[in-house]
């Protein structure tokens, strides 16, 4: 007697939402400033203007760029604000930090634009693998969006989920 197999998980009414398919393409580049700097701590205005004026800018082309300081030194907004002049007509998104909260403000505006409509009322897993740097942040922002709307939401894979929330009836 051959019994078929059936694939609960694929008949179940579960939506898995992979935040990696929401992963920008382009390059994420840190630039360090501090290499700009006199002494790599005090900032000269004429002489960091030079350098921003004969930087190559064509090599951030289609980048996601963070800006980042890897000394003490206190750099005025002004600084960050010349160097995005020059970056944007380059670059996807420029910002100031880590490259891990480039990615969290990445995240955070596309999850934001997300059309969550079709999730409303749904058995909800959140994907936890991912090969791609997914921030955690993403993970919270994603969850924020999805609860007001959705029954329940799980995190993980389908066999093996970790309930998180359910709306009660």
């Amino acid at each position: 007697m051959n019994k078929e197999i059936k694939n609960k998980v694929a008949e179940s009414k579960l939506i898995t939402i992979d935040l990696e398919d929401h992963y920008p393409i382009g390059n994420r580049v840190a630039l360090d400033i501090s290499q700009w700097l006199f002494e790599g701590v005090i900032l000269r205005e004429k002489d960091f203007r030079a350098k921003v004026k004969d930087h190559n800018w064509e090599q951030y082309r289609d980048c996601f760029v963070a800006l980042t300081n890897t000394t003490d030194a206190i750099i005025p907004a002004w600084a960050f604000m010349l160097l995005t002049i020059q970056l944007t007509p380059y670059t996807k998104k420029v910002t100031v930090g880590t490259l891990e909260q480039l990615e969290t403000i990445i995240y955070t505006e596309i999850l934001s634009e997300l059309n969550v409509d079709q999730y409303k009322d749904k058995l909800i897993i959140i994907k936890g693998c991912a090969n791609k740097p997914i921030p955690e942040n993403a993970y919270i922002k994603l969850t924020q969006v999805l609860q007001p709307i959705a029954k329940s939401i799980m995190y993980g894979e389908a066999c093996s989920s970790v309930p998180l929330f359910k709306r009660k009836l």
